[in-house]
């Protein structure tokens, strides 16, 4: 199946990705529940439409995610897999009660940080029987942002070590800053990250620091979190709408409604501008999108399917 829009390629280990992916935490049961059937019906719209590559992570549902993932993939081979260290899950002790983390499951497992070489090799384990494969293409060191020195001793050696035996193709860090991503692309071999709500049409701080270092050491980026949670995601921000799953402040409420009118102005929308945005710089590889049924899937597509008048993007830095 030919990927959304041509493909790009992302890392140096000969993957190549299309232009919009799946984000699989929404089918791990993030803030609402799925049920199994539209979770699957979800993965199987997207792939079929050529979207190829799908991100996970033990956190996302305490390991709903990835088993609904693999069980919707069965035995594809032409999409790229990605999923995250630092979190192990371990049987809870007591009674299963709700998840305390935004995901709508109950916690009969609890998540663990551990970036130790033996955390990340046990955590590659479970990852791979919970998907059903024997590979998994990325691996991202995830939120390790109060862990920096475990990671740097732990995660990535043990990380560069599966890519150079092959057991992986290409390993990374997802964050939601790019200062601490920034210093990893600088003083390790990384060669992905996926950065979330640092560069979007509200947010582009990691134009400061992140994205010119990834230029520099050839690391491919994904942009994940380009509606910051849910404020570009309307046409018409409204009072309420969330920024960083917090209450969007009024500054940058009125931000978001500043821009929604210059994308009005050029008969377009917030969110199809939120979706181009980052694609535009020539580290970002692709755009990382939750989706948590094929409705949304075919929205998501509609909002990639041609891009905003070229004139737009200027007016909207000046609205900034």
């Amino acid at each position: 199946m030919t990927s959304v829009h041509g493909t790009r390629s992302f890392g140096r280990g000969g993957l190549r990705v299309g232009p919009l992916s799946f984000g699989a935490a929404a089918i791990g049961n993030l803030f609402t529940a799925v049920d199994d059937a539209a979770a699957t019906e979800a993965v199987r719209a997207a792939a079929g439409a050529g979207i190829d590559y799908f991100d996970t992570a033990p956190h996302y549902g305490l390991g709903l995610s990835e088993r609904r993932l693999g069980a919707a993939l069965g035995d594809r081979g032409d999409v790229v897999i990605s999923t995250k260290v630092g979190r192990l899950l371990r049987p809870a002790a007591g009674a299963p009660s709700a998840d305390s983390e935004g995901f709508a499951v109950d916690a009969d497992v609890e998540r663990v940080w551990d970036f130790s070489r033996d955390g990340v090799l046990r955590s590659i384990e479970a990852s791979l029987e919970r998907l059903g494969r024997d590979r998994i293409d990325v691996v991202y060191v995830h939120d390790p942002d109060e862990h920096f020195a475990a990671a740097m001793d732990g995660a990535f050696p043990a990380l560069d070590e599966l890519r150079r035996q092959g057991v992986i193709a290409s390993y990374g860090a997802g964050m939601n800053q790019s200062a601490m991503l920034t210093r990893f692309v600088r003083e390790t071999d990384l060669d992905a990250v996926l950065i979330a709500g640092r560069y979007t049409v509200l947010d582009r701080s990691a134009a400061d620091d992140l994205l010119p270092a990834c230029l520099e050491r050839d690391v491919s980026v994904a942009a994940g979190g380009v509606f910051n949670s849910g404020v570009s995601a309307s046409v018409e921000p409204r009072p309420g709408a969330t920024y960083d799953y917090a209450p969007a402040p009024p500054t940058v409420l009125d931000r978001a409604r500043r821009l929604a009118a210059v994308c009005r102005a050029h008969g377009t929308t917030l969110p199809h501008a939120a979706v181009h945005f980052p694609l535009r710089h020539p580290a970002v590889r692709t755009v990382l999108l939750g989706m948590r049924s094929a409705e949304e899937v075919r929205t998501d597509l509609d909002l990639l399917a041609a891009p905003p008048p070229d004139a737009l993007w200027a007016d909207l830095e000046a609205a900034l």
